[in-house]
């Protein structure tokens, strides 16, 4: 998947109105993800995404232990919204990150992270995951 498909796959599902606003929680929730995956995961995560936002995952400070709802926070902090709405927001990232990536890479990723981050995998529509 490109750039512009990527952003626009989650400006739709998002509801967003507009790309520019689509590519904020992209970074947000990726940028905040790579800070708590390992830098390993991060990396192999980042390898299928489009090349202008692999790099939100890969250059965060890696394996930083957060909880989900530090997660939730700074998502909303970096997305200049509330957390209901950076909750959905990064739900809907992850979720087209799932159809971008190979399973067995996007599940390593939900292996990693404690059950408590569970909530962030909610609109999957696979449960392959």
């Amino acid at each position: 998947m490109d750039f512009d498909t990527f952003l626009g796959e989650v400006q739709q599902r998002a509801k967003l109105a507009s790309q520019g606003e689509a590519l904020r929680i992209t970074r947000a929730t990726l940028t905040t993800l790579g800070e708590r995956l390992g830098s390993g995961e991060a990396t192999d995560l980042a390898a299928p995404l489009p090349m202008e936002i692999d790099r939100f995952l890969t250059e965060a400070q890696s394996e930083q232990r957060i909880d989900y709802d530090e997660f939730v926070d700074r998502v909303a902090d970096r997305a200049s919204t509330d957390q209901s709405d950076a909750n959905f927001y990064a739900q809907v990232v992850l979720d087209v990150v799932a159809d971008t990536v190979p399973e067995s890479e996007f599940r390593d990723v939900r292996d990693q992270l404690p059950s408590e981050y569970d909530n962030l995998f909610k609109l999957l529509s696979s449960e392959n995951y």
